[in-house]
């Protein structure tokens, strides 16, 4: 786990239900468990304001830095996938894609690997499908620079065959069962008697290895998946241990935050809800 995935794991998973914001001190605290340095950490976060991910602030206790715009919508997005909370009812019809060319190859890769973490799979150079509109898809393509139509539509066809010929099925499969077995080995290795902050990294590199999965899986409906989908087995197994562990860790994240949040504690997937509950497609 490189620095800058750390944070946004950190943000997402904790900031952002406790004001979106930490001083540098507060960062450079709260990674330590994970073995990343402090200069590693101030890297990170700089990178990160050049990229707009992130602003800075002065807080009481010092510099700090902020989610921007941009991030929230990451993060909200990211939080309803990671936890599969706000899924709706797949009513049959696909979001559709269809792009502008794009002739330089840098910024059509950057697209690429844009719309793919969003969900989308490409069934030429220009069109692509989804399951679902994505809270993202405007900034993404606005960012980009891309124009696109879209529309929803049934496509012809079987659509479980269509999902088998568009996303790889079967190495996503694969992936769930592998991260399911380092993730029971990842577990039984924490001491029961294990302090906050052990349980803060455990749990950490729990999300970490789950939230790899956003790349990946784009969280197509049930019906559409074969019988006996491993996702599903690999879902129930993060979303109990992740909750399992949540209070340990908060209590590590509050106690090292360095400034008390006033504001309401919710999990990270109550935040999410709440927080996109007005603009779910």
């Amino acid at each position: 786990m490189n620095a800058r995935a750390a944070l946004f794991d950190l943000y997402g998973d904790h900031l952002r239900s406790r004001g979106g914001r930490a001083s540098v001190a507060a960062l450079v605290r709260l990674l330590a468990p994970l073995d990343i340095a402090p200069p590693a950490v101030r890297t990170a976060v700089s990178r990160m304001v050049r990229q707009g991910w992130l602003s800075p602030i002065r807080l009481p206790r010092g510099p700090g830095y902020e989610v921007t715009p941009k991030c929230v919508r990451r993060l909200d997005e990211a939080a309803l996938r990671i936890y599969r909370v706000g899924t709706i009812t797949w009513n049959g019809r696909w979001h559709v894609l269809v792009v502008d060319p794009v002739r330089e190859r840098s910024r059509r890769e950057r697209l690429r690997a844009e719309l793919s973490f969003i969900g989308y799979a490409p069934m030429s150079e220009t069109t692509w499908i989804g399951p679902r509109p994505s809270l993202e898809l405007d900034a993404i393509l606005g960012g980009q620079g891309v124009r696109a139509d879209r529309f929803e539509a049934v496509l012809e066809g079987d659509p479980a065959a269509l999902v088998a010929r568009t996303w790889d099925l079967d190495g996503i499969g694969a992936a769930y069962e592998e991260w399911l077995t380092r993730a029971r080995d990842l577990l039984d290795a924490l001491p029961a008697d294990a302090g906050c902050d052990q349980v803060f990294a455990t749990r950490s590199r729990l999300l970490h290895g789950w939230r790899n999965f956003l790349f990946r899986d784009p969280g197509l409906p049930a019906e559409l998946l074969p019988r006996g989908w491993p996702g599903e087995r690999a879902r129930t197994y993060f979303e109990r241990e992740a909750g399992r562990l949540l209070p340990a860790a908060a209590t590590f994240v509050d106690r090292h935050l360095g400034e008390p949040w006033d504001g309401p504690q919710e999990s990270p997937p109550q935040a999410a809800r709440r927080a996109t509950a007005q603009d779910m497609p």
